[in-house]
């Protein structure tokens, strides 16, 4: 079983900036793409960034140019550097993790526990 832990959210103010953490751990073989997603209130669930095992990366228009997803293999880790942050980036962080646990078997896609960002003055 795979397990991923978020860290790194929290309330900060417009223009600010907050730096997201995701760990996998367990019974992992190969994680191909790690990536961040959120859901604001009555919103539903969106891509924010992606990064592939292969080293691309994928971003929402609305955080272009704002954040950055960036990824250590050696640590089963994906962070989000968010800058310039407004209220609209409010909302439920969740890392997501496609991998298998065994050689040649199906990639399943994990899910962490989600973190909170709320951007207000």
């Amino acid at each position: 079983q795979v397990q991923l832990v978020e860290s790194g959210g929290g309330l900060v103010q417009p223009g600010g900036s907050l730096r997201l953490s995701c760990a996998a751990s367990g019974s992992i073989f190969n994680i191909y793409t790690m990536g961040w997603y959120r859901q604001a209130p009555d919103k539903q669930r969106e891509l924010v960034a992606t990064f592939t095992s292969a080293g691309s990366t994928n971003y929402a228009d609305s955080v272009k140019g704002r954040f950055t997803i960036s990824r250590d293999n050696a640590k089963n880790t994906v962070y989000l550097q968010m800058n310039s942050l407004k209220p609209e980036d409010t909302a439920v962080y969740y890392c997501k993790a496609r991998g298998v646990e065994k050689p040649l078997s199906t990639p399943y896609d994990y899910w962490g526990q989600g973190t909170q960002v709320t951007v207000s003055s």
